[in-house]
């Protein structure tokens, strides 16, 4: 018998300093079986960090042709394609043919230095690639406010987080390997 997504509410406030963006957004997010409460925190984070009105979470890890989430525009185009982890090449090239802006959001530690090595000079290619290395404490913090119904607020100056609960903070500091030109 297959294993069922995990459903999990959030509100969230989003203080985006950099881009005067100041909204509240109820989310639901359905945690795959195989997603660790950190992956899933960081999907939240990435939807932070990128509000509007039209991203949108998308089936993930169940599905290849889909990013973790993504904004489309009214042509159904996609404007934005946001994925999380250390995938291969070959899809980060297909999503930047697809997308107008793709954004990559890596975890794991040491292990992002090592992919980053092996793929550099692939990637640099790709002038609409942000590529953004998150610290392995800052995620492992996230993790910890993984709840069923979360209220959070989530400030957001100079690559710089400030991630609240009403009770605790975490801070999470963004580490850019790529920056897409113009980006």
């Amino acid at each position: 018998m297959a294993l069922k997504a995990t459903i999990f509410k959030a509100i969230i406030q989003v203080a985006d300093i950099d881009r005067g963006y100041y909204r509240e957004h109820t989310l639901t997010l359905a945690r795959h079986p195989s997603e660790t409460d950190a992956r899933m925190m960081i999907r939240l984070l990435a939807f932070a960090l990128h509000a509007s009105d039209t991203l949108q979470f998308t089936r993930g890890l169940s599905t290849q042709d889909e990013p973790d989430l993504w904004q489309k525009s009214l042509t159904d185009d996609i404007d934005t394609w946001i994925d999380l982890g250390l995938p291969e090449t070959k899809r980060l090239r297909k999503a930047c043919g697809r997308a107008r802006q793709v954004f990559l959001y890596c975890y794991g530690g040491h292990s992002v230095q090592l992919w980053w090595e092996q793929n550099q000079s692939t990637l640099c290619r790709h002038k609409n690639l942000s590529i953004i290395d998150l610290p392995k404490e800052a995620t492992e913090n996230l993790a910890s406010f993984a709840q069923k119904h979360m209220r959070m607020e989530f400030t957001i100056q100079d690559d710089h987080i400030l991630v609240s609960d009403g009770q605790n903070s975490a801070g999470v500091d963004l580490t850019f390997l790529q920056k897409a030109v113009g980006g």
